[in-house]
């Protein structure tokens, strides 16, 4: 019966609703039952509304930096920044709606590790070629390479997408003579 009690707990903290603080206080002094990620969710609850706002803000910031980055496209260091800075406002706008716990989770899921460490490495290397290197080439490049990132890291979340589009692909270049 605790057990239940202590996964429905969890599922109030997760969806944002209070919990009682003196049923909780036991648990986090045990130290193993809680983690950061956990009392962090704690102390950020927001209502239902505030979360729906606080994603389309976030959204709408981020396609809009990343429509607006077209503008400076013949300045890839400009567009790099813009670009990538409209990709992490738009990542982050989902751990609104499911929490920064459930993002997390879900972003170091098995099935999409390496598609996330592929799109945040690109993210990183953008973000360092168009700051610290100044090359435009090299910018545009990781740019490309975040694009493509971006879109496989996308598709993780559909099942059985990656798997078509990698036949289709193979398909399209497997072409004898």
């Amino acid at each position: 019966m605790e057990k239940m009690n202590n996964a429905f707990e969890k599922m109030k903290m997760l969806v944002g609703i209070e919990v009682e603080d003196e049923q909780e206080q036991p648990a986090i002094e045990d130290g193993n039952s809680f983690s950061f990620m956990d009392d962090f969710n704690r102390q950020c609850t927001l209502t239902t509304k505030q979360r729906f706002y606080g994603f389309a803000i976030c959204l709408a910031a981020g396609l809009a930096c990343t429509f607006l980055s077209i503008l400076v496209f013949f300045h890839p260091i400009k567009f790099g920044i813009t670009f990538t800075f409209g990709n992490l406002l738009a990542l982050g706008s989902t751990a609104f709606l499911i929490g920064p716990k459930r993002q997390v989770s879900m972003m170091l899921d098995p099935v999409r590790i390496y598609a996330t460490a592929l799109y945040l490495a690109s993210m990183i290397i953008a973000l360092f070629c168009a700051f610290y290197v100044h090359n435009k080439l090299l910018t545009l490049l990781a740019i490309i390479l975040e694009f493509g990132a971006l879109i496989w890291y996308s598709l993780s979340y559909i099942p059985f997408a990656r798997s078509m589009v990698s036949k289709i692909m193979v398909s399209c270049f497997d072409t004898e003579f």
